[in-house]
């Protein structure tokens, strides 16, 4: 039996993408970065990963927002 092991970052959004992230996802690869900031505290990737984490719950929390108004 053999696995493939996947770096989380190798899914993460590019940040120049113009798509849209719903929450639950935003979410969801908010804790997974958490985990991997907390393995590396104090690093650069650490303080990396909280600014894409940041970047990433902004605009999900965004969209939902501006979804949210127009269903109204």
């Amino acid at each position: 039996m053999s696995a493939e092991i996947f770096s989380l970052s190798d899914y993460r959004m590019d940040d120049a993408a113009d798509g849209e992230i719903d929450l639950v996802t935003a979410v969801d690869v908010a804790i997974r970065d958490l985990r991997e900031i907390l393995l590396c505290w104090g690093s650069e990737v650490a303080r990396q990963r909280a600014q894409e984490c940041e970047l990433t719950l902004s605009r999900a929390f965004s969209g939902f927002v501006v979804d949210q108004a127009e269903s109204r």
